[in-house]
C-alpha cells in the first residue's frame, strides 16, 4: 500500500484549506507589493502601513469568515432549511424596519414637539428669522469697489462670481489685489523685543512703543544679520522709507503711507448706511459658506491701531480718531451677520481699536469733543445683544447642520475628522459610508433636539440684555449639566458631546467685549471730568449725567465698577471679572508654557478685568 508523502510541499491541497492558504499568499503578495514602494516614497511611511495592514488584515478575516462561516452555514441555511431560513429573514427584516420605524418617529416627535412649545414661547428656530435682509447695492459697504476687488483676489474668479454674481463679471480679469490686506511681517530680532511684542497691550497697562516698528520698517533687506525672518513673509524694503531717520512715529506713518489710498477709498466706502456681505446663507451646506472677508476686516484692523497710535505719538490726534472711527466702522460691518465666528472677529478688532483710545487716554491726547465722539461710539457697541444673536445664529446653523447629515450622513465621519466644520467635501472611504448610512433618522432629530433645549435653556437665558449682566457661575453650571448629559454617550447625545461644550468660553469673550466698552466709556467720563477739574474725581458718582448719561455697574453680578484713585495721581478702574471676586484691581498673566489665548498674556479667568494707566507717562 502507497504511502502518503509526509512533506507538506508535495501534498495536494484541496478544498477550504487551498482557497484559504490561496488568499493568504495573493494578501501577502499584494501586501508587499504596496508596501515595498512605499518605504521608497517620500510618502510618511507609518500612515501608509497602517490602510495597507487594515486592508491586509480586513481581507484575511473576510476569508476565514466566508470560508469556514459563511460558505457551510448558507449551505445548510439554503439547502436543508430554506422554508424556516425565509421565514427567519422575513422576522429578521421586519425586526429591522420596525425598529428604524421606532427610532425615526420617536425622535422626528422629539424635535417637533419641542419645537412646538418653543415657538409658542416666542422662540424662534426657522433660518430665515436670522438671515439679515437685502439692502440695496448702492447702499451697501460691502460691496464697495474696494471690497469686491479684494474679495476677487482671495477667492479667485469662480468663487467671487458666487459672491457678486455675473454684474460683477470683469471680461476674464484675473489680476486683482487684496488692498485691504495690510500686511506688516513681524521680525523675530536675536537682540530686541519685536515690532509686535513693543505693541502696547491695555488689559496689561502698557504703551506701544515705536522705535521697534521704526527699525523694523527701516531695515533694508533679510541680508541683515541681526534679524532673522521668517520665510514665508516678505521683505521690509516694499515699504517707504526716507534717506534719514526721522522720529519713530513720523518713519511708521511714511511706512503705511503705502496704505493710504486704500484706507481713504475704505473710508469713503464706509459712508454708506448699510453693510451685508453677501454670503451664501442658503447652501446645503452651513458649513461650507465662505468667510473670506474677516481676515481682511482684521488685518486692516491691525493696521489702522498702528497708524493712530503713531498718529497720537506724532501729534495728530484728529487724525487718530479717524481712524479709530474707521475701525469701528468695521466692527459694525458685520454686526448682523448670525455667525459666532463673526462676533468673535468683532471681539478682536475691539480689543485692537481701544489701543490707541487707551493710549491717547493715558498720555492726555485727546480734547473733550474727541472724546465726546468717542463715548459716541463706544455706546452703540452692545455686546451682551450680540451674544444672544450670535447663539441663537449657532442654534439654527446647527438646525441646519443636522438636516444637512440627515440627507448626507456620510458627512458625520467628517464632522468628526480634524477639519471639524470643514466636512462638505469628499466622501469617506466606503466602510465608513455603509455604517453611517445605517444610522436611523431619528438619531439626527434626538441630536437636534439635546443641542436646541441645552441651548434655550442653558446658554441663551444666562445673558440678561435688560438687566445687562452675565453669570460665570450660571455659564459655568450650564457647561456641567452639558458635560452631565453626555457624560455616558448614546444614540442621542453623541453630536451634541461635539458641538457644544465650547460655548461658555465664548460667553467669557462676550462678556469681556461689553466690560471692555464699559470700562473705556468710564475712562474716557474720567478724563472728561479732569480737563474740566484738573484732577480726577473721589468717586464715579460725580460723573453722571455731565460727562456720561450713566454710570455702567459691572456686567459680572451688577454691583457698580471698582474705583480708587492711586497716590500718584491717577486711578484703578476694573471689573471683578470671570472668577467674581474683587481681587483688588490685580491682573493675572498666564504661567510660562502655558497656551496663550487672544489676550496674549493675560488670563481673563483669573483676576480682575482692569483699566489702569502705565505708572509714569512721558
Amino acid at each position: 500500500m502507497d504511502e502518503k508523502p509526509k512533506n507538506i510541499w508535495k501534498k495536494s491541497w484541496t478544498g477550504r484549506s487551498a482557497t484559504l492558504i490561496w488568499a493568504l499568499l495573493i494578501a501577502t503578495a499584494i501586501l508587499l507589493g504596496i508596501l515595498i514602494p512605499a518605504l521608497v516614497s517620500v510618502r510618511p511611511v507609518a500612515d501608509y502601513f497602517d490602510k495597507v495592514a487594515r486592508l491586509f488584515l480586513l481581507g484575511v478575516v473576510g476569508c476565514f469568515v466566508i470560508i469556514y462561516i459563511v460558505l457551510p452555514l448558507s449551505r445548510w441555511l439554503l439547502l436543508k432549511h430554506w422554508r424556516r431560513t425565509l421565514f427567519g429573514l422575513a422576522c429578521l427584516a421586519t425586526l429591522i424596519a420596525l425598529f428604524y420605524a421606532e427610532e425615526d418617529w420617536r425622535g422626528w416627535h422629539a424635535w417637533n414637539q419641542f419645537k412646538r412649545e418653543w415657538e409658542a414661547k416666542g422662540e424662534k428656530f426657522d433660518y430665515a428669522s436670522i438671515v439679515p435682509p437685502a439692502v440695496p447695492d448702492d447702499q451697501n459697504f460691502a460691496i464697495a469697489p474696494i471690497w469686491v476687488e479684494s474679495m476677487k483676489a482671495v477667492l479667485g474668479p469662480k468663487n467671487s462670481a458666487i459672491w457678486f454674481g455675473n454684474n460683477y463679471a470683469e471680461n476674464g480679469r484675473t489680476n486683482f489685489t487684496d488692498r485691504l490686506a495690510m500686511n506688516m511681517a513681524h521680525v523675530t530680532p536675536y537682540y530686541e523685543y519685536t515690532p509686535e511684542t513693543a505693541t502696547g497691550h491695555w488689559p496689561k497697562g502698557t504703551v506701544t512703543d515705536l522705535k521697534p516698528w521704526q527699525t523694523y520698517f527701516r531695515t533694508p533687506d533679510q541680508s541683515n544679520p541681526k534679524y532673522r525672518f521668517q520665510s514665508s513673509l516678505k521683505t521690509t524694503n516694499e515699504f517707504p522709507v526716507a534717506s534719514q531717520p526721522q522720529t519713530p512715529a513720523a518713519d511708521v506713518l511714511l511706512a503705511l503711507s503705502k496704505y493710504d489710498p486704500a484706507i481713504e477709498e475704505l473710508r469713503s466706502a464706509s459712508q454708506l448706511p448699510y453693510s451685508r456681505f453677501p454670503l451664501e446663507y442658503y447652501k446645503d451646506d452651513p458649513a461650507a459658506i465662505l468667510l473670506p472677508h474677516l481676515a481682511d476686516l482684521k488685518r486692516c484692523s491691525q493696521g489702522l491701531q498702528l497708524r493712530a497710535v503713531a498718529e497720537l505719538q506724532n501729534g495728530q490726534p484728529g487724525k487718530a480718531l479717524d481712524d479709530v472711527k474707521l475701525s469701528f466702522r468695521l466692527m459694525e460691518a458685520v454686526r448682523n451677520e448670525p455667525i459666532l465666528i463673526s462676533h468673535l472677529v468683532r471681539i478682536a478688532i475691539l480689543n485692537l481699536v481701544l489701543q490707541p483710545v487707551y493710549e491717547g487716554l493715558a498720555e492726555h491726547k485727546w480734547s473733550d469733543m474727541q472724546l465726546t465722539e468717542l463715548d459716541s461710539e463706544l455706546a452703540k457697541q452692545d455686546f451682551l445683544a450680540d451674544y444672544k444673536l450670535a447663539m441663537r445664529g449657532e442654534m439654527i446653523f446647527q438646525g441646519r447642520i443636522f438636516d444637512y447629515l440627515r440627507n448626507n450622513p456620510a458627512q458625520l465621519i467628517n464632522l468628526f475628522g480634524d477639519d471639524s466644520y470643514n466636512f462638505g467635501g469628499a466622501n469617506p472611504p466606503l466602510p465608513e459610508r455603509i455604517v453611517t448610512w445605517l444610522i436611523p433618522t431619528g438619531w439626527f432629530y434626538q441630536n437636534q433636539f439635546h443641542c436646541a433645549r441645552s441651548m434655550v435653556n442653558l446658554y441663551l437665558p444666562e445673558v440678561n440684555t435688560e438687566q445687562r449682566m452675565i453669570s460665570p457661575t450660571k455659564i459655568r453650571a450650564a457647561g456641567d449639566a452639558i458635560d452631565a448629559d453626555t457624560h455616558h454617550l448614546t444614540p442621542n447625545n453623541f453630536i451634541e458631546r461635539f458641538l457644544l461644550p465650547a460655548l461658555g468660553g465664548s460667553a467669557k469673550k462676550f462678556a469681556y467685549a461689553q466690560t471692555s466698552v464699559d470700562l473705556a466709556r468710564t475712562a474716557i467720563a474720567l478724563e472728561r471730568y479732569r480737563l474740566a477739574h484738573g484732577e480726577f474725581p473721589e468717586s464715579l458718582d460725580t460723573l453722571a449725567p455731565q460727562f456720561i448719561s450713566v454710570v455702567p455697574h459691572d456686567v459680572i453680578g451688577g454691583q457698580p465698577i471698582k474705583y480708587r484713585r492711586t497716590v500718584d495721581g491717577q486711578f484703578v478702574l476694573y471689573s471683578v471679572g470671570w472668577n467674581e471676586r474683587d481681587d483688588g484691581g490685580v491682573v493675572v498673566f498666564y504661567s510660562s508654557g502655558q497656551n496663550v489665548d487672544n489676550l496674549r498674556s493675560v488670563d481673563n479667568s483669573q483676576g480682575d478685568w482692569v483699566w489702569r494707566y502705565p505708572a509714569k507717562v512721558e
